[in-house]
């Protein structure tokens, strides 16, 4: 059996596959995603998602769907589903399917009677098209397959609803068609690698309803554009190539270009090579630079999460090319030693106080892979000077360094660390001041400088800054430890201390360069170990905490205020790893390889082969959030990168 692979009984059970879902891009902003049964349940999904230039480069769905329909002796089998409104499903194709496995791409294998038909599905790599190749395995008698488009043209945050201003004309194209429902959107080329026969039949399908969508609060109704179907017979063996994409395709080529782009896709999945096949989909390149998608399908890049990502994503899989790219492309945007907070955004905004600190830290682990601090320190020896100024000469008002040595941030309604959830344009948790994770981050930064520095024989900066090393240690453990508790408070404000139990103290012990004695790095640890960790990640917040939240459920503020008062989140794993192996060298790798091995039973769950954006913090730790989520899917490639390297 495939690692990746469904059964029938799994299949045809709406409670199991619905709540399964299938993720594919094209590196270049593009998705599909859909469940494994092929019923839409969020707004989100759909066959063919671009980003619109004409629209300010955000994604919309233009292909929701494509039904199919085997005849047979006249008889028809509608393989599509769909739910519409009250929960009742038309057609239920669900039931033909008899398999779904993931080698390459995904293979869905579907049986009506004497007919055994096979779909496959691509995105052409760095271009907005769809290949879907079907190949009648068997059948008894002569046998018609039927294609029907579901077409919204809309944004991925909006709904589609019928209207009179749908354009119901469309052109000629090589065995196919183009079309275009509203101004501003590029035609939609649907093209088929065999002659077919069009038949223009318009009409819109009204209150298709998103299961996803009703269960969180939002709108969930839509009602999608059908303006015709294709048809054409197939024999027994016959494969067929259908494509759909925003420029025309040369028919006769489509089964060469959908082989050439399944052989880059690699052969039988093991956990590995979907931990890196799911890396790989996060990465967008643009012409000379790249970018790092934080998540799907509804975030765009965000710079802290890049940087938190980049070793995971790139350098466990040894591509540090990839990763100076990256970086490179973001200091395009580097601006008085600050990084904006998402450089998409038309109004640059710079409302983090650690951005800049995650950006150092990813030059440390490059300097573990390539060895060559003159050559770092030659390439981006500014860079870091330029951001340490940045805090010390207090760049931004409301980030700035105390006379202590210790950074404090602090911004009305603002959160400026990555527990940023907001509601109604105010934070939920602002942690204004001197936040611990920040001056972890910190004091990591100044030490590494300093150390790159005497590498590279800068005696000059060695001479400007070694006196914060000890200035700032000082004052981090006075200000943040308590040897009552046993840990660091999260926060410090006006000498008010916040001591509820959260991941970020971690940070101060996983750093190469931390202020804390071996005995308090041991002590954090056990704390966070007996109250925060789970199979998932780290909880956010102690569970027994007043404030904590075990179920990110109900409207979309109820989740909001969960986000960050115990949901799970996958990327701190990376930490936990590196601060237990830190502490207890190999006799810790037993542990913390039962941890990272239960997320190989997690890729068949949620989004197949990809990690979602949190979980409850109470078991069983479900997903929660956007279906995959990049920092997640570093944070695992990270943690058993490490571990491998204990190993060997």
């Amino acid at each position: 059996m495939h690692y990746l692979q469904f059964d029938k009984e799994q299949l045809v059970n709406l409670e199991y596959s619905l709540f399964k879902e299938i993720l594919r891009s094209n590196r270049a902003g593009s998705y599909l995603s859909t469940t494994l049964n092929g019923c839409n349940t969020r707004k989100y999904h759909g066959l063919l998602v671009c980003p619109i230039e004409n629209f300010g480069g955000e994604k919309h769905v233009l292909l929701s769907s494509l039904d199919e329909t085997v005849i047979q002796n006249e008889a028809e089998f509608n393989l599509g589903i769909h739910r519409y409104k009250g929960g009742t499903y038309e057609p239920k194709g669900h039931k033909y399917i008899r398999n779904v496995e993931f080698d390459a791409i995904p293979k869905i294998t579907y049986r009506v009677g004497g007919v055994v038909l096979t779909k496959e599905r691509l995105l052409v790599e760095k271009e907005e098209q769809i290949l879907i190749k079907y190949t009648l395995e068997e059948a008894t008698s002569p046998t018609t397959l039927r294609l029907k488009p579901f077409l919204a043209f809309r944004n991925i945050h909006q709904l589609s609803k019928a209207n009179m201003f749908v354009n119901r004309k469309f052109g000629k194209a090589g065995n196919g068609i183009k079309t275009c429902l509203y101004e501003g959107y590029p035609d939609l080329f649907m093209q088929c690698s065999k002659a077919v026969d069009y038949v223009a039949v318009p009409d819109w399908y009204y209150d298709i309803e998103y299961l996803k969508e009703l269960t969180r609060g939002y709108e969930y109704l839509e009602d999608l554009f059908v303006p015709g179907y294709f048809e054409f017979a197939m024999k027994k063996g016959e494969s067929i190539v259908f494509a759909a994409g925003l420029k025309e395709a040369n028919p006769v080529s489509l089964k060469q270009r959908f082989t050439k782009e399944q052989k880059k896709r690699g052969g039988k999945e093991t956990f590995n090579s979907v931990l890196e096949r799911a890396a790989h989909q996060f990465i967008m390149h643009e012409g000379y630079t790249a970018d790092i998608i934080a998540g799907f399908p509804w975030y765009n890049s965000i710079t802290r999460q890049t940087f938190i990502s980049l070793p995971g994503l790139c350098m466990s899989f040894n591509d540090s090319k990839l990763c100076a790219k990256i970086l490179d492309s973001y200091l395009k945007y580097f601006n008085e030693g600050f990084f904006p907070d998402q450089i998409k955004d038309k109004q640059l905004q710079y409302h983090s106080a650690d951005t800049s600190l995650w950006f150092i830290w990813v030059i440390q682990q490059y300097l573990k892979k390539k060895n060559n601090p003159k050559l770092l320190w030659k390439m981006y020896g500014e860079v870091i000077k330029r951001i340490l100024n940045a805090y010390t000469d207090q760049k931004l008002d409301y980030i700035k360094v105390l006379p202590n040595g210790l950074i404090y941030a602090e911004k009305k309604d603002t959160a400026l660390t990555w527990m940023n959830s907001s509601i109604d344009g105010k934070a939920v948790l602002p942690r204004a001041g001197m936040a611990v994770e920040v001056n972890a981050l910190w004091f990591n930064a100044i030490c590494f400088a300093l150390d790159l520095a005497d590498m590279a024989g800068d005696r000059e900066f060695i001479l400007e800054w070694k006196h914060m090393c000890k200035k700032v240690a000082q004052s981090f453990l006075k200000t943040f430890w308590s040897a009552e508790h046993g840990y660091l408070a999260d926060v410090v404000k006006d000498e008010q201390h916040e001591w509820a139990v959260r991941p970020n103290m971690l940070i101060a012990v996983a750093m190469d360069y931390t202020p804390l004695a071996k005995e308090q790095q041991k002590q954090v640890l056990s704390v966070v170990k007996r109250k925060l960790l789970t199979n998932r990640g780290l909880r956010t917040l102690s569970p027994d905490h007043l404030r904590y939240f075990g179920i990110i459920s109900g409207s979309p503020k109820d989740r909001e205020l969960a986000l960050h008062q115990g949901a799970v989140w996958p990327w701190l794993l990376q930490f936990f790893v590196e601060a237990y192996l830190k502490i207890h060298k190999r006799g810790g790798l037993p542990f913390v390889k039962q941890i990272m091995e239960s997320f190989e039973a997690e890729m068949t769950e949620h989004c197949i082969g990809n990690i979602p954006e949190m979980y409850d913090g109470d078991p069983p730790h479900v997903g929660k959030g956007a279906i995959s989520q990049a920092w997640n899917v570093a944070g695992v490639s990270y943690a058993l990168d490490l571990v491998q390297n204990y190993i060997e």
